[in-house]
């Protein structure tokens, strides 16, 4: 059996404004790099046999503070960075909304086929994200693998690896900052989820709903 922790980065300062910043490379806040401190302190009783990262500088900061009690280096797993928003890069929701309400009401009905000027779909996320998934299940094969990554890619990965539609991604799974997902696989294609968005590593309590990028849960103020 092969058991991966699959972990999105720690908090950043964009994450905590809530903005588009999926290629926007952006390093951890303070409170990220106490994050993933704390699950350093977490895993370094899991025996993990190798750690990878997205190539982008949040997640690598969180996989090599979380790696560091057990000392592994650090492989870069391109296919596994953050979607890319386009042109509404650095934007809030609200902001899109008022700029781009054609575009912003396409993504709101279905984020896995619609893409913004400039960005990626979560279809082309998930093609790139699972091949790149699929390696290194395969080349670690029996061993127990951290691979730090983001939150929509995360979210993707786990819709098509537990059979859910992936249209519903934003709506249907949350993923909080420097939270652990834990899956087991018996072969690279089928898998089942053991732990789903923990963070008791730092907090005490699971984290409440928050801003989810998505009118379903959150709507528009009543005027």
């Amino acid at each position: 059996m092969t058991r991966l922790y699959l972990v999105r980065h720690g908090a950043t300062r964009l994450s905590a404004e809530d903005r588009f910043a999926g290629s926007t490379d952006v390093e951890l806040s303070d409170d990220g790099r106490a994050q993933a401190a704390a699950l350093g302190r977490r895993l370094r009783a899991e025996r993990i046999d190798a750690a990878y990262a997205s190539p982008m500088a949040r997640a690598r900061e969180t996989a090599a503070i979380a790696s560091a009690p057990s000392g592994l280096t650090i492989a870069v797993a391109d296919g596994m960075h953050e979607i890319d928003h386009g042109h509404w890069e650095g934007l809030t929701r609200r902001e899109v909304e008022v700029r781009y309400p054609i575009e912003y009401a396409s993504w709101e009905e279905d984020p896995f086929t619609f893409a913004p000027r400039g960005g990626e779909s979560g279809a082309a996320v998930l093609a790139r994200a699972l091949t790149s998934l699929r390696q290194i299940l395969d080349r670690h094969a029996g061993q127990r693998i951290l691979v730090v990554s983001h939150k929509a890619t995360i979210r993707l990965v786990l819709s098509s690896l537990l059979g859910f539609d992936p249209r519903g991604y934003r709506d249907r799974l949350d993923q909080a900052p420097a939270c652990v997902n834990v899956l087991d696989f018996r072969d690279p294609v089928r898998a089942r989820l053991i732990l789903f968005n923990d963070t008791s590593h730092y907090a005490a309590v699971s984290p409440g709903p928050h801003a989810h990028l998505s009118k379903w849960w959150d709507p528009p103020p009543a005027s």
